[in-house]
């Protein structure tokens, strides 16, 4: 018998790439859309023309297509989360939270009851399967590999997922997409967070976060202006900040959440950089027994170059990651993934 995939179908190039393969392939394909969040009434919402875009694909490639409405558990999972995190002054990242509690989890489980063999996504990373050990492994295209997006999972969820453009670089999708007549074959590539893509977020978090407007200060103390609240900020921004008299750019160094306080100067400045982290606990992708201390390679943001670190156990389930060279803006809250060589081996939250 055929294997019954269940494809993300986003609306977006790669997803609808990926359906092709699989059908190509012998798969029998089903596309599914997930409602995570829709904009209230008067304002744009992306998720809208998303629909149609899957729909249209979905069609062109002959394929069943279904919705399913997520926005309760996503607002319990990942908006609750976002928005308790900027509360705390600290930077989540939606994006892997979105992945690890909804599109591999309450998704993946509805897929399995519904008899669905695996699922499939457009994410740019592999699964490797070495002796029913799943290894998340980087894209080929290294300029637009997600794996980052990806740390959280674990092996259930690897072994029951798929990533059938894994082998193509971007160019390549876009190649086949326009070969074969795909409706978005040319839509431009979504540059945002999972579901606000299009969404500012500054009114985003202003709906949950009232504004409470107070001091910038430059690290001589000296008063700027004015920002909204500390906590729609983080390390290393320099967005919303307003500040368009400086000769040179100015970025966040420093908050002080009790005073409410924006410390800024320019990108040089030395409270920008540091040369280690620390995490209070750490997700093992499949490993346990690695021998602390070890060498390795860390990303602390999507799209950073792969930096070379040491990985120390401390005490209490703590653990240490002391970078070769100084990192800038290192944000509490988000997300450091740990690599061996083209894999990711451990990832946990920023403390």
């Amino acid at each position: 018998m055929k294997k019954k995939i269940l494809i993300w179908l986003s609306g977006w190039v790669d997803s609808a790439v990926s359906a092709y393969l699989l059908k190509k392939d012998g798969f029998d394909v089903t596309a599914w859309f997930m409602i995570n969040y829709l904009a209230p009434k008067g304002e744009y919402c992306p998720t809208k023309d998303d629909i149609e875009e899957a729909k249209k694909v979905a069609k062109f490639l002959d394929i069943p297509f279904f919705t399913f409405d997520y926005r309760e558990e996503y607002k319990s999972k990942v908006l609750n989360y976002m928005y308790e995190g900027y509360k705390k002054g600290i930077t989540p990242n939606p994006d892997i939270m979105c992945n690890s509690e909804i599109k591999f989890k309450v998704f993946l489980e509805e897929a399995l009851e519904l008899w669905y063999d695996k699922v499939a996504t457009g994410h740019y990373a592999w699964i490797e399967n070495k002796e029913n050990i799943f290894h998340l492994l980087k894209w080929i295209d290294e300029t637009k590999d997600q794996s980052y997006f990806l740390a959280w999972l674990n092996q259930f969820q690897l072994s029951k997922s798929l990533f059938p453009i894994w082998g193509l670089e971007k160019k390549q999708v876009r190649e086949i997409a326009n070969e074969i007549w795909l409706p978005n074959a040319n839509r431009k590539d979504s540059q945002g967070i999972c579901f606000v893509w299009k969404v500012d977020m500054s009114k985003f978090l202003q709906k949950k976060i009232k504004p409470k407007i107070w001091n910038i200060l430059n690290t001589s103390w000296k008063i700027l202006w004015e920002h909204k609240w500390v906590y729609y900020y983080t390390i290393g921004q320099r967005k919303w900040l307003d500040l368009w008299w400086q000769k040179e750019p100015v970025f966040v160094v420093k908050k002080d959440i009790k005073r409410n306080e924006i410390i800024v100067w320019t990108k040089d400045d030395l409270n920008l950089y540091d040369d280690k982290l620390f995490m209070d606990y750490i997700h093992f992708l499949w490993k346990k027994d690695f021998n602390f201390p070890f060498k390795a390679k860390a990303k602390i943001r999507y799209r950073q170059k792969d930096q070379k670190c040491k990985i120390f156990s401390q005490e209490n389930w703590k653990y240490k990651v002391e970078f070769k060279e100084k990192q800038r803006a290192i944000a509490s809250g988000q997300i450091c993934a740990i690599y061996l060589w083209e894999e990711i081996i451990i990832s946990w939250v920023i403390e």
